[in-house]
């Protein structure tokens, strides 16, 4: 199976329903808080995709089929009883490929951290089976990490930075997030 298949197949794999706890680690406030989330991931048919691209400003893609793009709906509460529910559109653009390593654009209608379409970068390792996701937000850079362990297990590690100046390395973090997710119902 070579890359683009390994791509691919890691995102067939991500489609379902799914159930994630997660802990997060506040480093500016020294607090540490558990959730749990629902969510569900669904294809979504080429006008969706093609809609992402012209909501973030994106050059219209050839092979528009071939590019993974996802529905995705959650619904987190926190064990303070907070709660928070959101659905997206995204779409993984690959546009390099060195070795067995795809990079690429991570494109969303609708960002987590601001309401608004937004462009990542994302770094697909077929060999651990991990995308990497980085996004650039107003105020932090945001580090996300799935590994899919198996079709029903994937392990998840959320590191968010603050914003370092033009040039500068990632260095300051605020928050650090763990979690495992699991398929559930087939």
């Amino acid at each position: 199976m070579n890359s683009q298949s390994h791509f691919q197949q890691f995102f067939d794999d991500c489609v379902g329903s799914w159930v994630t706890e997660r802990t997060y680690h506040y480093l500016t406030q020294q607090e540490v808080e558990r959730s749990h989330t629902e969510f569900i991931i669904q294809p979504i048919a080429l006008d969706r995709k093609a809609q992402v691209l012209i909501d973030n400003q994106f050059p219209e893609q050839p092979s528009l089929e071939n590019l993974p793009g996802y529905h995705l709906e959650f619904a987190t509460i926190s064990e303070k009883g907070d709660r928070v529910n959101q659905a997206l559109n995204m779409l993984f653009v690959p546009e390099r490929q060195e070795g067995a390593i795809v990079t690429g654009a991570y494109l969303r209608d609708r960002a987590y951290e601001e309401s608004r379409p937004i462009v990542s970068h994302f770094r697909f390792n077929p060999e651990n089976r991990e995308l990497l996701m980085t996004t650039t937000y107003t105020r932090t850079v945001s580090v996300d990490s799935i590994t899919l362990i198996n079709p029903n297990l994937r392990i998840r590690k959320i590191l968010n930075y603050r914003r370092p100046d033009e040039g500068e390395a990632l260095q300051e973090i605020g928050l650090v997030g763990f979690g495992v997710e699991q398929k559930v119902g087939g």
